[in-house]
């Protein structure tokens, strides 16, 4: 019988973790290389633990049965994301932040002539406030000499003209050949043939607006003879759908936050930091080299980093907020952009570069390679797998975990505490348990069918771009999305209850022993994130776009009936469109007058009407107001988003959001 001693005597591994997190991480620094080391060392230890336990200890006995087959299943896959995660920690024991190097070389050509800098924006089906948002801020560059060109594969005669307008070239192609690779490839093979063709070509995808020092920060780096491209990370001003949806955008950072952050600096210092595309600068002569842009697959970002490294040149990552883009803003898109990497990615292993036969990688290209095909293969089908094992419990009385509660807590909790420790200490609070699942099982089954779709088929692959922008005013349920998730919940719910209703049909239940304790746990857990991921997939309004949150001071002057009044006001959003101010009380819906925002000027504005503590604005921006006001939100050195989790801060939005309702 277990008492509450063997509790504790099970807990004594989790204590020792604990134990060394609160005598070592307050006191020290989190650029402390050995400390991360150390961390990341115990966190292995404890998963190989764990797994070896796992494979000795909780299997039934071979056979063709269903408890033994759908062990080795579940194990076989578990293992597998396990050996990823393994792969994961050994990258983040190194790390390399390169603003030093940027700020020592930030004029490496000396009395050469400054490089010529084309600066590429490939677009498709983008809207004019999307491409807008991006050309106001190239005006904005701090680097002379660079040229904008807009490659329009959408080949739109009113972008011709809101180019010129921005001093930006418009250019088209006779196909779509290839997408965004090709349409890179065109233009770039055109601009070689001019007298001032570029040396270095920036790429920028149409929803991600340069910050003022993109060009000259990011060409730094390329006093280095060796780097052939330069990689910048890729942070957003709006909250992705599951942020919006569940009302943590502020207290919870987005789904790629952790890669850009901390996977991409640890990658650059093993010297295997990958193109993702967008906010990256390349050499042209290293371009010329490879033969342009590849385009065997739709991912041509990461398969440029690796044909560039197999003829000798580096890819160098910058950590440094120097653009900024507009996250997918419905569940749809946020689906099928994962799924298109994901496919891209397997293409590439399938196609061009296996990380296991081909002869042209480094062995660190390979590690690299092999890290990317595990993620993508083993995260998301232990995902969706981890949903099912309780089921076949509770309906069929299959044990796929024959454990108790003190093994689980002797060998299973060390390494999930530690994992919580190791990698909250190391990202200052990014992994939340639940939403983290959440943001993965919501694209899990659309990227495993990519799995099987780019590992398995030939190909060519179609792939849909990601749409931005479109009416996102009205709430909208993603049926097709929850219906899946809907419909697990509903069967662990029946699989809990039939068995305490009906005494007969049911007796298998009472065969784990202890282990029910722990089937138990594994499904409430799995109800928990069943329906905060259905909560997601109800996506609320979006109004304003493209207003960001913004506080400054600015001056309201509204007509009232004593006359024109002057107030000191806090803008705390702004948008091209409107604004939110609180400070001034009082004011009548439909007041017209003026808001003097600081390095843009007096702008008319009209009194919408008043919320909790403060008053919605309509603007009247002429032209090159609006240009400011782009510039103003988008352009400046900071960093958008939410880099840290904060669980306090979450709860406090959802009081928030309860009392707005």
């Amino acid at each position: 019988m277990l008492t509450v001693s063997s509790y504790l005597s099970s807990l004594a591994s989790v204590m020792a973790v604990v134990g060394l997190a609160l005598i070592l991480l307050p006191y020290v620094r989190r650029d402390n290389a050995w400390v991360r080391v150390l961390l990341l060392g115990i966190t292995a230890i404890l998963a190989l633990r764990y797994l070896f336990w796992r494979v000795t200890e909780t299997l039934p006995p071979l056979g063709f049965n269903a408890d033994s087959l759908a062990s080795i299943a579940f194990v076989t896959v578990e293992g597998a994301a396990l050996i990823s995660s393994l792969t994961a920690y050994l990258i983040l024991t190194r790390r390399r932040e390169r603003s030093g190097e940027a700020d020592e070389n930030l004029t490496w050509w000396g009395d050469a002539p400054p490089p010529r800098v084309d600066l590429y924006i490939a677009t498709y089906n983008e809207e004019l406030p999307v491409l807008e948002r991006t050309l106001a801020g190239t005006q904005a560059l701090d680097y002379p000499h660079v040229r904008v060109f807009v490659l329009d594969d959408g080949r739109r005669e009113w972008l011709r003209e809101v180019c010129a307008r921005y001093g930006a070239e418009h250019r088209t192609r006779p196909d779509n050949a290839h997408a965004k690779a090709g349409n890179i490839n065109y233009t770039l093979s055109q601009r070689l043939k001019d007298d001032d063709a570029p040396d270095f070509v920036a790429v920028l995808d149409a929803d991600f607006v340069p910050h003022r020092n993109f060009v000259s920060r990011t060409l730094a780096l390329f006093h280095d003879r060796n780097v052939g491209l330069v990689q910048t990370p890729q942070h957003f001003f709006n909250p992705d759908p599951v942020q919006h949806n569940l009302y943590v955008a502020g207290a919870y950072p987005d789904e790629q936050r952790f890669f850009f952050d901390h996977i991409e600096p640890a990658r650059d210092g093993w010297g295997i930091a990958v193109c993702c595309g967008t906010s990256s600068m390349v050499r042209v002569e290293a371009l010329r080299e490879i033969g342009g842009l590849p385009t065997e697959s739709v991912t041509e970002d990461f398969l440029l980093t690796i044909r560039l490294d197999s003829h000798g040149w580096r890819t160098a990552y910058l950590n440094e907020a120097l653009t900024e883009g507009l996250a997918p803003e419905g569940l749809h898109e946020y689906v099928v952009q994962r799924g298109r990497w994901c496919l891209g990615m397997m293409e590439i292993i399938r196609n061009v570069y296996n990380p296991f036969t081909s002869r042209k990688l480094r062995p660190l290209q390979r590690l690299s390679l092999l890290d990317s095909l595990l993620y993508w293969t083993t995260t998301f089908a232990f995902r969706l797998v981890s949903l099912v094992c309780p089921l076949l419990y509770w309906y069929f009385g299959v044990i796929v975990v024959s454990a108790s509660v003190t093994d689980v807590m002797s060998y299973y909790v060390p390494y999930y505490v530690a994992v919580l420790v190791t990698l909250n200490w190391i990202s200052r609070g990014m992994i939340i348990p639940v939403l983290n699942d959440v943001s993965q099982l919501l694209a899990a089954w659309p990227i495993v069918r990519a799995v099987g779709m780019g590992l398995f088929t030939k190909g060519p692959h179609k792939f849909k771009v990601t749409a931005k922008g479109g009416d996102r005013t009205r709430t909208v349920v993603q049926w097709p999305l929850m219906k899946p998730f809907a419909i697990l919940f509903a069967l662990t719910v029946i699989g809990l209850v039939l068995p305490l209703v009906f005494d007969s049909g049911f007796e298998h239940v009472s065969r784990a022993g202890d282990g029910i304790r722990v089937i138990l746990f594994w499904t409430i857990y799995n109800l928990v994130v069943l329906g905060v991921t259905m909560l997601a997939c109800v996506e609320r309004p979006r109004v304003n776009r493209p207003q960001r949150q913004t506080t400054e001071m600015a001056l309201l002057a509204v007509g009232t009936a004593r006359g024109m009044q002057r107030f000191a006001a806090w803008i705390d959003h702004l948008g091209t469109e409107g604004a939110r101010v609180r400070g001034p009380s009082g004011l009548a819906a439909g007041a017209a007058g003026t808001l003097d925002i600081p390095g843009i000027g007096e702008i008319a504005v009209t009194v919408r009407g008043a919320d909790a503590d403060g008053y919605r604005l309509d603007l009247e921006a002429t032209h090159a107001q609006r240009d400011l006001i782009l510039r103003k939100l988008h352009t400046a050195d900071a960093t958008p988003g939410a880099a840290r989790g904060s669980v306090p801060e979450m709860v406090r939005g959802w009081l928030r959001s309860l009392a707005s309702n």
